[in-house]
């Protein structure tokens, strides 16, 4: 309790020093042109993550850094501090970056500890590449919805310009650690925020990107820093002493899972038993890769299933995609595109007309591997979320078409389109049928 309310008290002096110094910097901003002047101190860094008495800096210490009132001056001239949610990078350059990232192959590697921290900690971790753009994250359900409001996911661009003042902006530009706690974040809506990342550098010492751990204000902690530099070091010691992540074996795959099952790579159609769809599927679905056991949990659950079989279904799909699944902890290193990642992108990006011309139906719907129908309530939520939530009529006579029977959805249909409008039959007729099963 003690420490939850020194870092309470840390919170309110830094949104005393935001509310005072954010907008006094913001009109000392000069005219296009003219050389900003100096302000606050001496204007001399101290390493990111260090201060003046030596060792690493807990956030819960004293008033901004030199550093981040620094940033903030820099950030106000791209970033309105009241913004809610970082820019995101088009979907489609994303997956392309990460397939050819050195990192991938680390990750992949280190993703099961990594899940296990986040997990455990209440944390979602996160990668960049050099440019600040989010490539993988990993975390729980609640951390991860709470991230995905404000863009903290793969596309979210999180360098100074595009974000302001936060820790991966600032580890890209100092090349150091950094943590950054709360108001020290230039944009309010990353106020309840603590962060904690390192920059990864290759054996020539060129930063590839960050690693970063980040959760809630409350659950700060000194620890947190030290995790992210030991796990950055068994990183960038993989990279010195392995070879680079296997290339994306071969031209893509394009996966359809929702309402049907089809693969098809280079014009030809892949047969696949159902064990091989279902695997397929939870690889595309969840790219920071799989665990023997927790992959083989998601395909057979309680089933009494030898290891052999499942390691034999594997093995089979991987020869089918070329050698396009790593061994060890499973992912993809030959490039999917799957419908349904697709939706839940549209879906992230608020875009219900695109989610919906690309959802046909249920995720597998013949399958009852415990993976993909936790998947299929997850997407199929969150569509019809997006449809009674919309105030479009024709999103609910589209979503109508594949749930003749939701009474609910079609009532919407009905108190969305005027009386005298053609269309009202469809989910009036729908209406009657569901009243009547």
């Amino acid at each position: 309790m003690a420490v939850r309310g020194g870092l309470r008290q840390r919170r309110a002096a830094l949104e005393d020093q935001w509310t005072r110094v954010v907008p006094e910097l913001a009109a000392r901003r000069p005219e296009p042109g003219r050389r900003p002047a100096r302000h606050g101190g001496s204007g001399e860094k101290s390493p990111e993550g260090e201060h003046s008495g030596g060792g690493p800096r807990d956030p819960g210490e004293a008033e901004p850094r030199p550093e981040v009132t620094d940033s903030w001056r820099r950030s106000l001239s791209t970033v309105d501090p009241g913004r809610d949610s970082a820019p995101v990078t088009d979907a489609g350059e994303v997956a392309p970056r990460w397939d050819g990232s050195p990192l991938r192959g680390p990750i992949t590697e280190l993703a099961p500890e990594l899940r296990s921290i986040a997990d455990d900690a209440g944390f979602i971790a996160a990668v960049t590449d050099a440019s600040g753009t989010i490539l993988w994250t990993c975390g729980g359900r609640v951390m991860r919805r709470r991230a995905e409001r404000v863009n903290f996911m793969p596309g979210g661009r999180w360098d100074e310009p595009a974000m302001g003042t936060n820790a991966l902006s600032l580890a890209l530009r100092t090349g150091r650690p950094s943590s950054v706690f709360s108001a020290e974040h230039l944009v309010t809506a990353l106020h309840g925020w603590a962060c904690y990342c390192a920059p990864v550098r290759d054996a020539e010492g060129r930063t590839l990107g960050v690693l970063d751990l980040s959760t809630t204000w409350d659950r700060s902690h000194p620890l947190a820093m030290t995790t992210v530099r030991t796990l950055v070091s068994t990183l960038e010691a993989r990279l010195r002493t392995e070879p680079g992540p296997a290339p994306a074996a071969g031209p893509p795959v394009r996966l359809s899972c929702l309402g049907r099952e089809s693969a098809i790579r280079e014009g030809r159609v892949l047969r696949l038993p159902p064990r091989q769809w279902e695997i397929l599927t939870l690889l595309a679905l969840d790219d920071g890769g799989w665990s023997p056991e927790r992959l083989r949990y998601a395909v057979y659950g309680e089933r009494p299933v030898a290891a052999s079989t499942f390691k034999a279904e594997v093995s089979h799909l991987r020869s089918t995609l070329g050698g396009g699944i790593t061994k060890g902890t499973y992912a993809l290193t030959v490039p999917v595109r799957c419908d349904a990642t697709e939706v839940l992108h549209a879906l992230r990006e608020s875009d219900t007309a695109a989610a919906l011309a690309r959802y046909r139906g249920p995720l597998l719907p013949r399958s009852e591997a415990p993976g993909i129908t936790e998947w299929r309530a997850r997407l199929e939520v969150a569509v019809r979320q997006a449809v009674l939530s919309s105030g479009d009529p024709e999103h609910a006579l589209k979503y109508g078409e594949l749930a003749p029977y939701d009474i609910e959805v079609h009532e919407h249909a009905l108190r969305l389109l005027p009386f005298g409008d053609s269309r009202r039959g469809i989910p009036a007729g729908r209406l009657d049928a569901a009243l009547r099963s």
